[in-house]
């Protein structure tokens, strides 16, 4: 899994109530609306995942918004993110079973889907614990750790996430 430090811009709006003439009230303000802007934002196309805020850097002079009294801070800061990319090997859990296939988590993207076509010697099996099942009694069952390869990936502006289809064709690749 490929982690990435990023140094980023970004315009924070702070309520005229958390403005303090000691100025520690604001640094504190504005690092939890960074972080709740980071947490709603979830992902983009350019950096991927955000995963932390690390360091606030920099804290311009704020701006005044006149028709509500909110002052916007240009800020840059340091963020940990995590962006897939094709052919690179993860591991995550089973979470919904399809006859079609199977969708897995893992860190932060929520939806990798591993198709039947691409589970070379799994059937699945229906009933109460629908799985896919092989000859040599290998299950792939809700909560399953699997170990699988990225194979596409495509950016989904309006949801903010990577739609990702994932491949168990290849070397060591499977339930762990």
């Amino acid at each position: 899994m490929v982690f990435l430090e990023v140094e980023m811009p970004w315009n924070v709006l702070i309520d005229p109530d958390k403005l303090d003439a000691k100025g520690l009230l604001l640094r504190k303000a504005i690092i939890i609306r960074l972080l709740e802007d980071i947490a709603n934002r979830k992902a983009s196309k350019e950096h991927g995942y955000y995963v932390a805020v690390t360091a606030l850097k920099k804290i311009g002079e704020g701006k005044v918004r006149e028709m509500t009294g909110e002052v916007l801070f240009p800020v840059t800061f340091t963020c940990i993110t995590q962006k897939p990319s094709k052919g690179e090997v993860l591991v995550g859990t089973v979470d919904k079973i399809l006859k079609q296939g199977l969708f897995l988590k893992s860190g932060p993207m929520e939806s990798i889907f591993l198709s039947e076509k691409t589970m070379k010697d799994y059937q699945y099996s229906a009933g109460d614990n629908p799985m896919f099942l092989n000859d040599k009694h290998s299950k792939l069952e809700k909560d399953t750790l699997v170990r699988f390869k990225i194979f596409g990936i495509k950016w989904i502006e309006s949801d903010r996430h990577f739609q990702i289809l994932a491949t168990l064709a290849g070397d060591y690749l499977g339930p762990l």
